[in-house]
């Protein structure tokens, strides 16, 4: 079976290999890539490492989330790519931003059930 690539995308090294070890220790389902940037995310979205999903951070230096995710559904290759915002941003209209513009908007600290419910549930409709 083919591993599911999941990108997470945050600009906290520990966040990325926290959730690497997560999902790669609880399930050989995944395979997570990190990225500590936008930029970064949007090179390797070039150099063809296209994930089936996508965890992004809001708050990060240089290019933020939400112009992130902007990027990513103006672009007909990537706009597909489901986005679980995983942030520490707290306030109602990014819940609801993230909701619109994303699957879903996940809270850090994460509860670690509910993140695998959301990506089966996010993988079985694609």
């Amino acid at each position: 079976m083919m591993k599911k690539k999941i990108m997470v995308i945050d600009d906290e090294p520990d966040q990325i290999l926290t959730i690497k070890l997560i999902l790669e220790d609880m399930s050989d389902k995944y395979e997570v890539i990190g990225a500590n940037s936008g930029m970064q995310c949007l090179q390797l979205l070039k150099n063809n490492q296209i994930p089936d999903i996508i965890f992004l951070d809001i708050m990060m230096p240089e290019m933020n989330g939400w112009e992130l995710a902007r990027l990513l559904r103006k672009n007909i290759e990537w706009r597909k790519i489901p986005i679980i915002f995983l942030t520490a941003t707290e306030d109602e209209t990014s819940k609801i931003t993230g909701k619109i513009i994303g699957e879903a908007f996940i809270e850090k600290p994460f509860d670690v059930p509910s993140l695998m419910k959301k990506i089966d549930e996010i993988l079985s409709k694609k």
